[in-house]
C-alpha cells in the first residue's frame, strides 16, 4: 500500500534523519512535504491531504496536540515522534494512536507504519481516536481508553471498569451489570495504560478498579467489587494492597 506523508517537527536534523530512515527501509511511503511548526503543518495538511502525519509532540508556539485541535477534517493517521517519554505517552497509548521515541528506531518506525497500514486497511473511526486523545490529553484522572477488538476497536470509559481477568493472551474485561469484553491484550499490557489510573494489580491474573472495591475479606483473601465479584489478592500483594487502598480512601 502506497501512503502519501508529511512530518511536523521544529528541529530540521529531526526532520532529515526521519526522511532518510523512510525512504531506506519504508518505500512505500512518500514524503510530499515538511513543516517545522504547527501552523505550518496545518496549511500543509489541508494542501497535501495525507494518509499519515510524523508529528513531533513538543514544538514552540504549539505542539502536536495543538495541531490536532485545529485541523477540522482528520481524515489521516498519525504517529507522534517524542524524545520525551512523558505524561502525554500515556494518552496517547490509551487512545490507540501510535507513537516512537527519538531518536528513531528502524524496527519500531517498520512497526508504527504496518500498523497505519493496517488502520487504513480496516476503515478505523480516526475522529473518535482523536477525540479520546483530547479528552485523555485535558481530564488525565477520567479519560477513556480504546481497545482493539476482533471487530474493530471499543471505546471505553476508565470509569465504568470493575476489574479485569487475566486468559492466557487474553483478558476480560468486567463492567456493571454483568457486561464484559474479551480483548486480545495481555493484563501487563492494558495495566500499563492504566498505570496512571486508580488501578491496582492484585493477583497475576487480576487488576482492580481502585473505585470499585467494596470490601476486603482479608481473611479470605479476596476483595469484594460493587457488582458482587469476588476477586482473589495474593498473598505477597496483601500488605501492598492495604497500604494502596488506604492511601487512596484519604
Amino acid at each position: 500500500m502506497n501512503m502519501k506523508a508529511i512530518i511536523v517537527d521544529d528541529e530540521i536534523k529531526s526532520i532529515k534523519s526521519l526522511q532518510l530512515i523512510i525512504n531506506e527501509y519504508c518505500p512505500q511511503v512518500q514524503i510530499a512535504g515538511t513543516a517545522i511548526s504547527a501552523v505550518e503543518g496545518i496549511a500543509l495538511v489541508n494542501k497535501e491531504k495525507p494518509d499519515v502525519i510524523f508529528l513531533d509532540v513538543e514544538m514552540p508556539g504549539g505542539n502536536g496536540f495543538d495541531m490536532l485541535e485545529g485541523i477540522q477534517d482528520k481524515d489521516f493517521e498519525v504517529i507522534f515522534t517524542t524524545a520525551y517519554n512523558h505524561y502525554a505517552i500515556q494518552a496517547i497509548k490509551a487512545s490507540a494512536i501510535d507513537y516512537i521515541l527519538k531518536p528513531i528506531d528502524i524496527e519500531e518506525l517498520v512497526k508504527a507504519i504496518k500498523k497505519v497500514e493496517e488502520s487504513i486497511e480496516n476503515r478505523e473511526d480516526r475522529h473518535k481516536k482523536y477525540d479520546i486523545l483530547m479528552d485523555n490529553i485535558r481530564n488525565p484522572s477520567h479519560g477513556k481508553l480504546a481497545i482493539p477488538t476482533s471487530s474493530g476497536i471499543e471505546y471505553i470509559d476508565i470509569k465504568e471498569i470493575i476489574y479485569i481477568e487475566a486468559e492466557r493472551s487474553y483478558c476480560t474485561i468486567f463492567f456493571p451489570g454483568k457486561k464484559k469484553l474479551m480483548v486480545s491484550k495481555s493484563l501487563s499490557d492494558i495495566e500499563d495504560l492504566l498505570k496512571e489510573k486508580a488501578f491496582f494489580r492484585v493477583h497475576k491474573s487480576y487488576l482492580v478498579n481502585l473505585e470499585h472495591v467494596k470490601k476486603y475479606v482479608k481473611l479470605k483473601g479476596h476483595v469484594e467489587m460493587t457488582d458482587g465479584s469476588q476477586v482473589l489478592v495474593s498473598r505477597r500483594k496483601k500488605d501492598e494492597f492495604e497500604n494502596v487502598m488506604n492511601k487512596y480512601i484519604k
